[in-house]
C-alpha cells in the first residue's frame, strides 16, 4: 500500500480499503466478488444521501417520504408510469453465477454500511434504508438510461405531434425533420388528445436529484498516432455539473496482480468509464431511437386491433402520502406501452415502449466482463451487449482502437423511421423483435488511426438506421480535425483538446453574419470574434444574443409564437438538444420557415437589433453555483453546502460543452462531469473531476477538486 494512502476500517476481514490523497478509495480484495463489496461499502460511504433518493423516487414514493406537495405527487405519478422497479429479479433474467455473486456481494457491501452508518439527514428526512437489492441495481441502471436520454428523443417525437395540431405546414416540418418523417399522417395526428406528453410547459422538479444526461465526447487514439507509441483514450461525458456531489465517483480495485479503476455511479456495479491493465474505454449517448409511440383508437376501457377491440392490462398504483389521503391512479397498459390517457374516454391516445423498459441483466453482464477482456474487440464484444444506447470507444494495450454502439434497436417495418407515432391498430406497424447487435454501427482499427464519437449521426458504420435525431456534428468535426492534424499526440494534447473551447457552430454562421453586420462598436466587436467561447470573450456573448434572437424570429415570430419560442430557449433543452435541426433551416439560403424574406435581409434586420444590447463577458452571465443535491440554496453560502460560483466556458457546440438554462424554475446545466485521459502504455489515469467524493459536508472531501476542474487541472490516479 502507498504510504499516501489512509486506510479505512473496513468490517469485512477479506476486504482492505485506503483512500489516496484525492480521497479515492483503493479496494484490495482476494477475489472480484469481494471487490465489488468493498465497492458496494464506499458507495454507500460517501453517497448514502444520493442512493437512497434515487430509490425512492425509482420506486414512486417521494410523496411518502420526502414532501407530500402536489409537485412531487406529480413525480411520484411519472415513476409509477414508467413501471420500473417491476420485473427486476435478476435471478430470473438468467445473470450467470459468477456475475450474480457479484452484484449480490455489491449489494451485501452496500447493505453493511448502511445498517451502521448513522446519517442525520436521513434521519431528518424519516428514512431508515431497507437493505440495496440487486432489484434496486436494476432500477437505477433503467432511471440511468431513460432520464434523459431516451426521454429527450420520446419528448422529440411528441414535440412532432404538438407542432402539427398548432398547424405547422407538412412542407415545413420536412425541412425541420429532413428525411426522418416517414408516412407522417397529419390528420390522424390532429386528432390525437395530448395529456402528459404536453411539452411547454414542462415540469422536471425531480431532476434536482436525477441528472439529465445529455452530450459527452470520446476518442482513442492508436498506438500508430502517438508519441509514445501506446495507444491513447480520452471520455469526458456532458451532463448536469451544478449538483453536488457529483455524478460520478471514483474507485480503484484491485484483485491479485489485476486491478479497473475510473468512474462508477453509486448504487451500480460497475465501472462506466476507465481501464484495467489491457483495456481502456469510454462512453458518450448514441441518440440511437430506441422508444416509439403509436396512436391507440380507444373506447369503453379498450383498443383497436384490426377489426377488434381488445382489453387493456389496468394497473392500479396506491402512491401513499406523508400528510394527506393516499391517491390511487390507474394506468392502461397494451403491447406498445403504457397509454397517455384515460380510454374509457373515447379518442385517440399515444401510447409509448421503450426496448430498455425491462433491462437489466444483459447489461450488468457486459460491463462487468470488461474485466476479462484484453483486447479492444473482446471489449467490443462486450459492451455491443448493453441494453441501453451508448457509443464505446475502447483502446488496448497493443495499440489497437475501437468503436461500438450499444442499445436494443427495435425492427421496424420498411417506410416508418420511428420518429413519428403510428397506427397502433395495424399490426404491420409493430416492432418485428430487435436487431442483431452485429448490426449496430461499429468500426475496429480505421486506417485514419482513431475512433471519436460526439453523439453525431454515426449511421453510416453500422447496417441499419439507429439514429434520426444526432445531434450537431460539430464537436465532433473539431476532434476529428485536431486528432487527424498529428501524428505525435500525447496526454497532454488529449487534455488540451478536452478543455477547447472552439466553435465549428460559430464559423458556419460568421461566414454568413459577418458582411451583414451594423457598423457599431458591438457590430465590430462580432465581427473580429475569433470563434472561441472563453469567459472573457465579449464576442461569444454577442454571438449568442444574434443567434438566440434568430431562433425566436424564425421559429417563434414566424411560425408557432414568440412566447413558447422564449420558453423553449429559455426554460429547456430543446434548442440545446436538437440545434443540429434548428441550424439546418436557419442556415438555409431560401428556408421556408423564413416567410418569404431573404436570409441576408433577415440576419441584418435581427442582428442589428440583437447587437442593441450592452455587451459583457461571455462568463459574466454565466455564474454557475453548485448546489448541494437536497439543501441547495436552503441555507445561508456559509454554512458551505453550495460551492462557487465558478464562470462556465464554453457553449452548445465546443468539445468544452458549457450549456445553462433554466428547468423548472432553477438553474442546470451540461458540461464535461468527469474527464479521464489515459495512455495504455502506462498504468495510470489522469482524471478530474467537479466536486469531491463524499456527499456529507462536513467530508475533507466534500467538494474537492472543483477548482482544479475549473482551471482545467488533472490529478494523477495510480492504481499500483
Amino acid at each position: 500500500m502507498s504510504s499516501s494512502r489512509t486506510p479505512l476500517t473496513c468490517p469485512n476481514p477479506a476486504v482492505q480499503i485506503s483512500r489516496d490523497e484525492h480521497g479515492i478509495p483503493h479496494i484490495n480484495a482476494p477475489d472480484l466478488a469481494q471487490a465489488y463489496w468493498g465497492l458496494g461499502w464506499c458507495h454507500a460511504l460517501d453517497r448514502t444521501l444520493p442512493m437512497v433518493l434515487l430509490r425512492t423516487l425509482g420506486r414512486g414514493h417521494a410523496t411518502k417520504i420526502l414532501d407530500d406537495s402536489e409537485e412531487m405527487l406529480e413525480v411520484d405519478t411519472f415513476f409509477r408510469r414508467m413501471n420500473w422497479a417491476a420485473n427486476a429479479d435478476l435471478q430470473s433474467q438468467d445473470l450467470e453465477p459468477r456475475w450474480l455473486e457479484v452484484v449480490n456481494a455489491y449489494c451485501e457491501g452496500v447493505t453493511a454500511r448502511l445498517s451502521t452508518q448513522w446519517r442525520p439527514t436521513l434521519k431528518v428526512l424519516g428514512i431508515t434504508p431497507d437493505p440495496w437489492t440487486p432489484e434496486d441495481c436494476v432500477l437505477l441502471a433503467r432511471m440511468t438510461a431513460y432520464l434523459t436520454l431516451v426521454q429527450t428523443q420520446a419528448e422529440a417525437e411528441h414535440l412532432i405531434v404538438q407542432l402539427v395540431q398548432e398547424g405547422t405546414p407538412r412542407e415545413y416540418l420536412e425541412e425541420l425533420f429532413p428525411g426522418v418523417l416517414g408516412e407522417l399522417d397529419e390528420e390522424l395526428l390532429m386528432k390525437v388528445v395530448m395529456t402528459h406528453s404536453r411539452l411547454v410547459p414542462e415540469s422536471v422538479a425531480w431532476s434536482r436529484i436525477v441528472r439529465p444526461h445529455m452530450s459527452s465526447n470520446n476518442w482513442a487514439i492508436s498506438g500508430s498516432r502517438t508519441a509514445s507509441g501506446n495507444a491513447i483514450l480520452a471520455s469526458d461525458p456532458h451532463l448536469e455539473v451544478n449538483r453536488v456531489p457529483p455524478v460520478w465517483y471514483e474507485a480503484v480495485l484491485n484483485v491479485g496482480d489485476r486491478w479497473i479503476a475510473g468512474g462508477t455511479m453509486p448504487g451500480l456495479p460497475a465501472i462506466m468509464i476507465g481501464r484495467t491493465p489491457d483495456l481502456a474505454w469510454g462512453v458518450t449517448y448514441s441518440q440511437a431511437d430506441v422508444v416509439d409511440s403509436w396512436v391507440e383508437d380507444c373506447k369503453d376501457g379498450t383498443y383497436r386491433r384490426d377489426e377488434e377491440w381488445l382489453p387493456f392490462t389496468e394497473r392500479v398504483e396506491v402512491i401513499e402520502r406523508k400528510k394527506g389521503e393516499p391517491v390511487k391512479v390507474t394506468f392502461y397498459d397494451n403491447p406498445h406501452g403504457t397509454l397517455d390517457g384515460d380510454p374509457n374516454v373515447a379518442g385517440y391516445y399515444l401510447s409509448t415502449l421503450w426496448t430498455g423498459a425491462s433491462s437489466g441483466a444483459a447489461s450488468l453482464r457486459a460491463l462487468l466482463s470488461l474485466w476479462d477482456a484484453k483486447t479492444t474487440e473482446e471489449g467490443m464484444d462486450c459492451v455491443a451487449h448493453v441494453e441501453s444506447g451508448w457509443n464505446f470507444v475502447l483502446a488496448d494495450s497493443d495499440g489497437s482502437v475501437g468503436y461500438q454502439m450499444s442499445g436494443l434497436m427495435p425492427k421496424r417495418r420498411e417506410g416508418i423511421t420511428g420518429l413519428v407515432p403510428v397506427p397502433g391498430w395495424d399490426p404491420a406497424n409493430d416492432w418485428l423483435g430487435i436487431c442483431d447487435v452485429a448490426d449496430l454501427p461499429r468500426s475496429l482499427n480505421p486506417p485514419e488511426g482513431f475512433v471519436a464519437s460526439a453523439n453525431e449521426d454515426l449511421n453510416h458504420l453500422g447496417n441499419i438506421v439507429a439514429i434520426t435525431l444526432p445531434m450537431g456534428s460539430e464537436r465532433a468535426d473539431r476532434i476529428h480535425q485536431v486528432l487527424g492534424a498529428s501524428d505525435k499526440h500525447t496526454i497532454e494534447s488529449c487534455q488540451e483538446l478536452q478543455l477547447d473551447v472552439y466553435s465549428r457552430q460559430g464559423v458556419a454562421f460568421m461566414e454568413i453574419l459577418r458582411p451583414l453586420l451594423p457598423e457599431t462598436d458591438n457590430g465590430q466587436t462580432l465581427a473580429t470574434w475569433n470563434h472561441r467561447y472563453d469567459v472573457d470573450s465579449v464576442g461569444a456573448f454577442l454571438f449568442e444574443e444574434v443567434y438566440r434572437a434568430l431562433l425566436v424570429e424564425v421559429f417563434g415570430s414566424k411560425s408557432y409564437g414568440e412566447t413558447v419560442a422564449n420558453y423553449i430557449s429559455e426554460e429547456t433543452s430543446i434548442f440545446a438538444d436538437h440545434y443540429l435541426n434548428f441550424d439546418l433551416v436557419l442556415l438555409d439560403e431560401s428556408s421556408i420557415w423564413f416567410g418569404g424574406e431573404a436570409r441576408d435581409d433577415l440576419y441584418r434586420r435581427v442582428a442589428a437589433r440583437a447587437l442593441q444590447v450592452e455587451p459583457q463577458r461571455w462568463g459574466e452571465g454565466r455564474q454557475l453555483l453548485f448546489t448541494h443535491i437536497l439543501f441547495g440554496e436552503k441555507f445561508p453560502k456559509a454554512f458551505g453546502f453550495d460551492l462557487g460560483p465558478i464562470e462556465l466556458p464554453g457553449g452548445r457546440a465546443t468539445p468544452r460543452q458549457g450549456q445553462i438554462y433554466r428547468s423548472a424554475g432553477r438553474q442546470t446545466s451540461f458540461a464535461p462531469s468527469y474527464r479521464l485521459v489515459t495512455d495504455l502504455g502506462e498504468s495510470v489515469v489522469h482524471t478530474a473531476l467537479p466536486g469531491g467524493q463524499s456527499d456529507r459536508r462536513l467530508s475533507p472531501w466534500y467538494g474537492t477538486g472543483l477548482q482544479g476542474w475549473v482551471e482545467g487541472l488533472y490529478k494523477r490516479v495510480d492504481p499500483a
